[in-house]
C-alpha cells in the first residue's frame, strides 16, 4: 500500500500549477497586492496538501463496485472488504478459510459498502447513477471474463468514459490479454490494476486501500486547484482593480491642471483599444500585440500627458497660440510625465504595467518621419504602444473644443489624418483608423453634440 500511495502525486500538479499562475500574476503589477496575493496563494496551498483535510478519513463509509457474472465472488468480497462482527471461535475458523492469523487479524483501517452488478452494461449504468447523485464509487472491481456480456476490458472502457477518474481493479483467474494489450485499450495505467484469482485476503485489502486513497487524493487535489483557481482569479481582479484606481488617479491630476481633458482621457481610451484591436486581427504587428498588450496600451494611454501638471497655468491654460519659447516649455511635459512613471515602476517589480505608461508619456508626440519630440525617433524606432496613441490623442484633439480652439468636423480631422500616413503617422495605423472610420465618428459626433455652437464647419 505504501508504494501505491507514494505514486500518487499529490502536490506536483498543484504546486506546478500554481507556479505558472503566480507567474502570470506578477505581470499585473502592483507590488503590495501581488506580494499578498503570492502569499496568500502559497499559505493556502500549503494548507490544503499537508493539513488533516487531506488525511483519508477512516470514518467514511467507501463506495465500491464490483462487476462479476458470478455470485461467489461478490460474497468473497464481502467477507474480505466487510468484517462482520462474530463469535470469537466463527472468526477463529474463517480467518482459516480466508488465510489469516486470527490473533493477529488486522484491524481495518476503511469501511466499505459494496454493491454488487454482474454484467458490464449493468455497472456503467450503476456508474452513471452514482455520478449523477452526487455519491460516487471510489473503486470498481470488475471481472474480465463475464459472458455474454461485454468483457472486463470493454467495462472499463466504457466507465472511463462517464467517469475518467474511478480507479479500476481488473481481476482474472485467466491469462486473457497480455499487460500490453491492457494498456493499448486502457492508456489510463495509473488508474489500473491487476488481481490475479484466487486472490489473497490481505493483497486484496491493500490493493483496494491503495484505489481508494488514491481516488480520495485525486479528488481533494482537484477541489484544492479549483479553489485555488477562484482565489487566483479573485486576486487578479484586485490587482487590475487596484491598476485601474492607480491609472485613474493619476490621471485626475492632470484633469485637475486642464479640466476641458476628464472626457477626453475616455474617448483616448476608446479610440485607442479600437485600433489596437484591429491592428491585432488584421497585422501587420501580430507578433507583438496579444490581448494582455492591448489592455495595457488601453488602460495606459489615459496618463499620455500626466506630465502637464509640471506645465505652468500661464503656458497650460493659455487661451491662444503658444510661441516659440511657450512651445518648448509645453514640450517638456512628456518628458517630465515619462520619468515619473518609469520612477514608480522602478521602485517595484510589480509595477511593470507603469512602464508601458510611461512609454506612451514620453513617446506619443515623436512623428513617424522623425520630426517628433521629444527624441525624434523614427518609425519602428517608436514604441508600438506610442504610435497607436499617437493617432487616437490626435484625431480627439482635432474634433474637440480646447480653450484655444474651437472643435473640428470630424471628416476634415480624417483628412488630416490621412495626409499625414506616413509622415505624422504610422500608415499601418492609419489604415486600421479608416477601416474602424464609423466607430471613431460616433464618438466624436457624440462628443461634439455637447458643444454643438463650438464645432468648426467645413463647406460642402
Amino acid at each position: 500500500m505504501a508504494t501505491e500511495l507514494a505514486a500518487c502525486p499529490r502536490e506536483n500538479v498543484a504546486f506546478c500549477w500554481l507556479d505558472a499562475q503566480r507567474f502570470r500574476i506578477r505581470n499585473l503589477g502592483v507590488a503590495v497586492a501581488l506580494t499578498l496575493t503570492v502569499s496568500s496563494i502559497r499559505s493556502f496551498s500549503i494548507s490544503q496538501t499537508r493539513s488533516p483535510g487531506m488525511n483519508i478519513p477512516t470514518s467514511r463509509r467507501w463506495r465500491i463496485l464490483a462487476i462479476d457474472d458470478n455470485p461467489s465472488i461478490h460474497e468473497d468480497y464481502k467477507k474480505v472488504l466487510i468484517p462482520r462482527k462474530s463469535h470469537d471461535g466463527l472468526r477463529e475458523t474463517e480467518a482459516l478459510l480466508f488465510g489469516e492469523d486470527s490473533a493477529a487479524a488486522p484491524k481495518e483501517r476503511f469501511t466499505y459498502t459494496i454493491d454488487s452488478a454482474f454484467q458490464g452494461q449493468n455497472g456503467l449504468q450503476m456508474v452513471a447513477e452514482a455520478s449523477e447523485s452526487g455519491r460516487p464509487y471510489s473503486v470498481a472491481l470488475i471481472d474480465v471474463r463475464m459472458p455474454p456480456g461485454w468483457d472486463g476490458v470493454e467495462t472499463a472502457q466504457r466507465i472511463w468514459e462517464i467517469a475518467p477518474d474511478l480507479p479500476i481493479v481488473l481481476c482474472t483467474a485467466y491469462s486473457d490479454y497480455g499487460w500490453e494489450e491492457i494498456s493499448d485499450r486502457l492508456p489510463r495505467s495509473d488508474q489500473l490494476l491487476i488481481l490475479k484469482k484466487p486472490f489473497e485476503p490481505f493483497e486484496l485489502r491493500q490493493i483496494v486501500a491503495s484505489q481508494v486513497s488514491r481516488w480520495h487524493l485525486n479528488r481533494q487535489s482537484n477541489r484544492s486547484q479549483l479553489l485555488s483557481e477562484a482565489i487566483i482569479e479573485r486576486r487578479t481582479r484586485q490587482i487590475e482593480s487596484t491598476q485601474d484606481l492607480v491609472f485613474t488617479s493619476l490621471a485626475r491630476l492632470a484633469e485637475s491642471r486642464d479640466p476641458e481633458t476628464g472626457e477626453h482621457l475616455e474617448r483616448i481610451e476608446f479610440y485607442t483599444r479600437i485600433l489596437a484591436e484591429r491592428l491585432f486581427e488584421s497585422g501587420p504587428y501580430t507578433d507583438v500585440l496579444s490581448p494582455t498588450y492591448i489592455d495595457y496600451v488601453s488602460r495606459s494611454s489615459i496618463l499620455h500627458d500626466i506630465g502637464k501638471v509640471g506645465i505652468p497655468d500661464n503656458v497650460l491654460l493659455k487661451p491662444g497660440r503658444l510661441t516659440a519659447e511657450e512651445f518648448e516649455i509645453m514640450k517638456t511635459h512628456a518628458a517630465i510625465g515619462a520619468d515619473a512613471l518609469d520612477d514608480a515602476a522602478n521602485r517595484s517589480e510589480y509595477c511593470d504595467f507603469l512602464s508601458t505608461a510611461a512609454e506612451i508619456a514620453r513617446y506619443h508626440h515623436e512623428k513617424f518621419d522623425g520630426s517628433g519630440y521629444p527624441e525624434q525617433l523614427k518609425g519602428q524606432n517608436i514604441p508600438l504602444s506610442a504610435r497607436i496613441v499617437a493617432v487616437a490623442d490626435v484625431f480627439d484633439a482635432l474634433t474637440s473644443e480646447r480653450v484655444y480652439k474651437r472643435a473640428m468636423c470630424p471628416f476634415k480631422a480624417k483628412e488630416i489624418i490621412e495626409s499625414e500616413r506616413g509622415n505624422h503617422f504610422d500608415p499601418a495605423i492609419v489604415d486600421a483608423f479608416l477601416y474602424c472610420w464609423d466607430r471613431f465618428l460616433e464618438m466624436a459626433l457624440e462628443n461634439q453634440s455637447k458643444n454643438k455652437p463650438a464645432v468648426e464647419t467645413v463647406s460642402s
